[in-house]
């Protein structure tokens, strides 16, 4: 994990987070998939959404991403609003989602050459931008295949390489390495921990343990809800307090049953006091 600066928890330049949200919620007809989740994230963080599959990582991603619209709270992207200002925010951030989303029957340079095009990103600069994109993501001797070909390694960061052709203020990854072996993955964030570096700020959703103590602070999420937030060591030592050695997976374990077990408690409540009311 980085070392941060001291300083607010979630907070960017002069104290204004970059990534703002309260109380943020997201309704599928009866199913709550998101249930008011609130948190900020510094310019420049490497800010984690841990949780099982179908606890609302991907879904809060693509509310912030303006892909889809919240249906109650509020929440701010790079100073745009995630409701009313969703295709502002679509041309300020980069988005990498975890199904592989390039044209399979494109070379990496026809897909690169697409994506300046669909971010407009101007022309003359699209000679500069193709070969920074190709050293990158280290295809420059695979420049005219067709992608299929691509080892899978290879293709994730060709889709890394054109979330980033805009130079975005923010990089929103959706589980990017899965599928992808140890060695690809170990790669892939060697190079994230490089651009927040830079002060690109990355929000990155995972289901690996390893993956998340590369992030500055993490939000576990369960069932929409958000069970701890904190960097790995603090969640770590908030649910195995006194227990040198704890691992964030044991922190994360406690933690779903203590959320489970409270989670029936209010529901036996709820219950109860409906049998009352009655």
């Amino acid at each position: 994990m980085r070392n941060r600066q001291p300083g607010a928890a979630g907070s960017g330049e002069n104290g204004t987070p970059i990534v703002s949200v309260r109380d943020l919620e997201k309704r599928f007809g009866d199913f709550v998939a998101v249930d008011r989740v609130s948190f900020s994230i510094d310019r420049g963080e490497i800010f984690g959404f841990l949780g099982p599959n179908g606890a609302g990582k991907s879904t809060t991603i693509r509310m912030l991403c303006g892909i889809i619209t919240p249906s109650a709270g509020s929440g701010l992207v790079a100073g745009y609003d995630v409701v009313r200002q969703s295709e502002s925010i679509k041309q300020t951030i980069g988005y990498m989602s975890q199904k592989f989303s390039l044209y399979e029957d494109l070379t990496p340079v026809e897909n690169i050459r697409f994506y300046l095009g669909i971010y407009s990103v101007p022309e003359r600069d699209w000679p500069e931008r193709t070969e920074w994109a190709l050293g990158m993501a280290r295809l420059g001797g695979m420049r005219d295949r067709l992608t299929r070909e691509l080892a899978p390694g290879w293709r994730q960061r060709l889709a890394l390489a054109c979330a980033l052709l805009h130079r975005p203020e923010i990089l929103f990854l959706d589980e990017p390495t899965s599928g992808v072996d140890p060695g690809t993955r170990r790669h892939f964030w060697e190079f994230i921990r490089e651009l927040a570096g830079q002060g690109v700020t990355v929000f990155v959703t995972t289901h690996y343990m390893d993956e998340a103590l590369n992030c500055d602070r993490i939000v576990m999420i369960n069932e929409g809800r958000i069970v701890a937030i904190g960097s790995p060591g603090e969640i770590i030592r908030g649910a195995c307090p006194g227990e040198e050695g704890a691992t964030l997976n044991e922190a994360f374990i406690r933690l779903m049953k203590k959320e489970r077990v409270q989670g029936t408690g209010s529901r036996n409540q709820g219950e109860e006091g409906g049998n009352k009311k009655a």
